[in-house]
C-alpha cells in the first residue's frame, strides 16, 4: 500500500469518503470533485484488493484518488473501491495524509442505516466545541447513539485533529442520491462552498423512476410466465 501526493498542500481541510450504506459518501465526494474546481494530485494505491478502474468522460477513474480544490483548499479522497478487510491500513495511510500535509480539520462522510422508513436524518459528530457551535445553527442532529464501521470508524479512533463527521440516514441498500444531496446542501452551509445540490434530487428521482419502471417490466414478466404455466397445465 502506497500514499502519493504529486503536489504541495498545506493546511488543507480534508473531506474523505469510502463506500458505505446507500454509497453516500462516494457520491458525495464524486459530485464534489465534478462541481468544484478540482485537479487530481494523488491517489492511494492498495494491493490488497483486486484492481479496478471507472471510465467516466472518457477519463480513468482511479480506485482511491485525492483531488484538489484551491479556492477552498479541499483535499478530497475520493474512493470506488470497497476497502472491506483493510480498513486500519486505509486509516493509517489517510492519517500519514492528515500529518504530511498538516490539515487543519478533516471532514468524513458516510451513510448509517435507518430504522425509520422516512431516512432522512442529518447528524454529526466532533471532537471540536468550536465545530460544534457551529454547526448549532444548522439542521443538524448530534449523533448521540449509533454503530459506526468501516475506514471512518477508524480514523475516529485514533484521530488528534479537528474532526467532523457527517452522517447521513438511509433505508436503503442501492445508491442514495437525495441522502448524499442531503449532506452537500450541510457542506455547502459549512464551508461556504457555492455549490447546487439540487441535481442530485433530480438524479435520485431519475433513478427512481427507472427503478419503479423495472420493476413493473419485472412484474409483468413474472405474471406472463405464471399464465403461460396455468395454460401449459392447462
Amino acid at each position: 500500500m502506497e500514499l502519493i501526493l504529486k503536489k504541495s498542500i498545506k493546511s488543507p481541510i480534508i473531506i474523505e469518503a469510502f463506500p458505505g450504506v446507500g454509497l453516500i459518501g462516494s457520491i458525495t465526494t464524486e459530485y464534489l470533485t465534478n462541481h468544484l474546481k478540482c485537479e487530481e494530485v494523488g491517489q492511494i494505491i492498495v494491493d490488497d484488493v483486486p484492481p479496478l478502474i471507472a471510465i467516466h468522460s472518457e477519463k480513468i477513474i482511479k480506485p482511491i484518488t485525492l483531488f484538489y480544490n484551491k479556492k477552498n483548499n479541499l483535499l478530497i479522497v475520493h474512493s470506488i473501491s470497497p476497502v472491506r478487510g483493510i480498513e486500519w491500513k486505509i486509516s493509517e495511510l489517510v492519517l500519514d495524509l492528515i500529518k504530511k500535509t498538516q490539515a487543519k480539520q478533516i471532514i468524513s462522510i458516510d451513510g448509517i442505516s435507518s430504522r425509520n422508513s422516512e431516512g432522512e436524518g442529518m447528524f454529526y459528530y466532533t471532537n471540536s466545541q468550536k465545530i460544534a457551535n457551529k454547526m448549532k445553527g444548522m439542521k443538524f442532529n448530534v449523533l448521540k447513539e449509533s454503530i459506526i464501521m468501516g475506514v471512518t470508524a477508524a480514523i475516529m479512533s485514533k484521530i488528534k485533529k479537528d474532526f467532523l463527521g457527517v452522517f447521513a440516514e438511509t433505508h436503503i441498500n442501492l445508491p442514495d442520491s437525495r441522502a448524499a444531496a442531503r449532506v452537500i446542501e450541510i457542506l455547502d452551509q459549512y464551508l461556504g462552498l457555492n455549490i447546487d445540490y439540487k441535481p442530485l434530487i433530480k438524479k435520485a428521482e431519475m433513478f427512481e423512476k427507472n427503478l419503479n419502471e423495472l420493476m413493473e417490466e419485472s412484474k409483468k414478466a413474472v405474471d406472463l410466465q405464471d399464465e403461460k404455466k396455468v395454460n401449459y397445465f392447462g
